[in-house]
């Protein structure tokens, strides 16, 4: 794909998203600005729906919106507070014992590097990625599902891991598209491009898909 063409495929991306509420961290993100919140949301988010998300957070940051604040919580308050999320007892551990790694190892603050993002327990790469772009506003392409699987899709890459397709997306595409390109296709990948039989009849980017993958679509 040219320049051009990435440029148009985001530049409708944009505009098409537009009638789509955007994902639960981006909200998190432009709401708070707290590379914590973040983080918490992002933990919360793994395996679980937005909407579940949004409201889980919400109840938990109202009750403790730092690391100090979240020691201090007893596990079935943080189980509570989470609950109906996916895996919740087990979230609610891993978000405890992150803070408690926090304030022993960075003064209850947020690490802003990759490296020592992902040597927090729990933290994998799509996590780091996203406190890294959403809560430091550093260059970094997240990687989850949707853009692993629209990525492909497209004909952009060609890999079979979400690392490995962070790997080539690094190689081309374009700076300054890094930190909005997982918003555009999460959110784009929720509302159209799903995982079966996705919405091709109404997708703005067609001219520039190859289908890879798909067998069936609307």
């Amino acid at each position: 794909m040219t320049y051009e063409e990435l440029q148009d495929v985001i530049e409708k991306l944009r505009e098409a998203n537009r009638q789509f509420r955007e994902p639960i961290v981006t909200e998190v993100a432009r709401e708070s600005r707290s590379p914590f919140a973040i983080l918490i949301a992002t933990l919360i988010s793994l395996r679980t729906k937005d909407e579940v998300t949004r409201e889980a957070s919400q109840r938990l940051l109202a009750l403790a919106d730092t690391p100090q604040k979240m020691v201090c919580l007893s596990l079935p308050a943080l189980e509570r507070a989470i609950y109906p999320a996916g895996f919740y007892r087990t979230k609610a551990r891993r978000i405890h014992d992150i803070c408690e790694e926090l304030l022993r190892r960075y003064d209850g603050k947020v690490p802003d590097s990759l490296e020592r993002l992902m040597e927090l327990k729990g933290v994998g790469r799509k996590t780091a990625n996203l406190v890294l772009t959403q809560g430091f506003g550093k260059l970094g392409i997240c990687v989850d599902t949707h853009v692993h699987r629209i990525s492909n899709r497209l004909g952009l890459v060609k890999t079979q891991t979400p690392e490995k397709t962070e790997m080539a997306l690094r190689k081309i595409l374009p700076e300054k598209f890094w930190i909005e390109y997982n918003d555009l296709l999460v959110t784009f990948g929720q509302n159209l491009c799903t995982p079966l039989s996705p919405h091709c009849s109404q997708c703005p980017i067609g001219i520039h898909c190859q289908k890879v993958g798909v067998k069936r679509f609307r």
